[in-house]
């Protein structure tokens, strides 16, 4: 995978900045572009959309600074109609207009060309175990919150914490298959969803597929397939947060599986508050 994506980022450059068909790149790779989008995003520290983009501006922004003499041309050279769209791209990045830049020169923001490498000191062992399950059935209580990367979510903790006491007890009885217990559900985003990316959150449990599910409770399917559990332990949320990047950084690149479509699982072994034993469930597919 690491070479992938270094392969990746080569073709970007290739290509000027600009983003070529993805999904083909992946299948001559022998991955997916989900997958693909994925890891770019958990390793990058951003999305691969917003890594082109910055380097487009990066590139544009060095022909200003040279003295190109007409905006236009630049602006149809990375990918804009207009100068205006250009503008407003270019600000965005930069902080200064196209013209500023052409005129003295900067200041700029440049993104440099990504280099992806494998650690593999195994500081962080992690445990492991890969189940296929059926077709999971997830009801409970859903609400949509923005994506946030770092730190505990206020809008999730809003959301629970206004679910009353016996309602947590009710989804509790209605557990009945695996994941067990109380879980924490972030639906499918975007593979390479930015920050603020409003996605679903369902706070809920698992039931069988042949269950009946309760009129009042919100509903999401997940198909068969294979789950790769990660079990951890510690600070609260940092724990969490830490193992999902490590999925990316240290398992992934290290194992012949690769992520499906589907949601992230978190189910909570135990929970004080400040420190938590939890399993994260993450869909995979063999490579």
């Amino acid at each position: 995978m690491i070479g992938t994506l270094n392969a990746l980022v080569d073709q970007v450059e290739a290509a000027g900045g600009e983003e070529s068909d993805l999904a083909d790149f992946a299948r001559s790779h022998g991955t997916t572009e989900y997958h693909l989008r994925r890891m770019f995003s958990a390793l990058a520290g951003m999305p691969l959309s917003e890594y082109i983009r910055r380097r487009r501006m990066t590139l544009a922004g060095a022909e200003l600074a040279a003295g190109a003499a007409n905006l236009i041309d630049v602006a149809v050279r990375h990918g804009y109609g207009s100068v205006e769209a250009f503008g407003r791209a270019f600000r965005a990045v930069h902080g200064i207009a196209p013209a500023e830049a052409r005129r003295d020169g900067g200041p700029l923001r440049t993104q440099a060309m990504l280099r992806f490498r494998l650690s593999v000191e195994g500081r962080s062992p992690m445990d492991v175990t890969i189940t296929t399950a059926p077709e999971l059935v997830l009801v409970g209580h859903a609400v949509e919150v923005p994506l946030i990367h770092e730190g505990v979510n206020p809008h999730i903790q809003q959301h629970i914490a206004g679910i009353p006491a016996e309602e947590h007890a009710r989804l509790k009885a209605l557990s009945a298959a695996e994941p067990g217990g109380i879980l924490a559900v972030t639906g499918d985003t975007p593979p390479d969803a930015p920050e603020g990316t409003m996605l679903t959150y369902l706070h809920g449990v698992s039931i069988p597929a042949d269950a009946d599910v309760p009129t009042d409770l919100d509903v999401m399917r997940v198909d068969a397939g294979a789950w790769a559990v990660f079990t951890a332990s510690g600070p609260f949320p940092e724990t969490l947060q830490n193992l999902w990047a490590s999925t990316a950084t240290e398992w992934f690149p290290s194992n012949p599986w690769r992520l499906r479509p589907g949601p992230s699982i978190v189910r909570y072994l135990e929970f004080t508050g400040t420190s938590a034993s939890c399993e994260l469930w993450l869909a995979v597919e063999p490579t």
